[in-house]
């Protein structure tokens, strides 16, 4: 370690240098080295995770024969019970992205109207025109 003549009775000793403590250097380059290799192989393990979606975002299906408040609550993304703003704003969402005049299915568009209405109450007794 240390020589005595380094030691003084006013400032202490100056043990808790680097070059005097190497089994303190080489325990830390130890943990910097492995705490390394963990985080190399966890971020290998998350890359390699198969890439599943969280959330989905539209009906995924056929559709029944008469319309049921939960496949209209499906189509439309909300809730069987969701206040009309939510099912409003659900209803234009969807529409956007399946209007016939942008190149969606006029099948589509009227089983997304239906579901509106069903929802909302207004459900006709015979389903959808198709």
């Amino acid at each position: 370690m240390g020589d005595v003549s380094s030691c003084n009775s006013t400032k202490g000793c100056n043990s808790s240098s680097w070059k005097e403590s190497p089994l303190v250097l080489g325990v830390t380059v130890a943990t910097a080295a492995l705490g390394g290799r963990y985080m190399i192989r966890a971020w290998q393990a998350f890359k390699a995770r198969p890439s599943v979606p969280h959330i989905r975002r539209f009906y995924e299906g056929g559709f029944q024969h008469s319309m049921t408040r939960r496949e209209a609550a499906l189509i439309l993304g909300v809730r069987e019970h969701a206040v009309v703003e939510k099912i409003k704003e659900a209803h234009r969402r969807v529409m956007v992205a399946n209007h016939p005049d942008s190149g969606g299915s006029h099948y589509l568009a009227s089983k997304i109207n239906e579901a509106k209405d069903v929802l909302m109450g207004r459900a006709k007794g015979t389903g959808s025109a198709f």
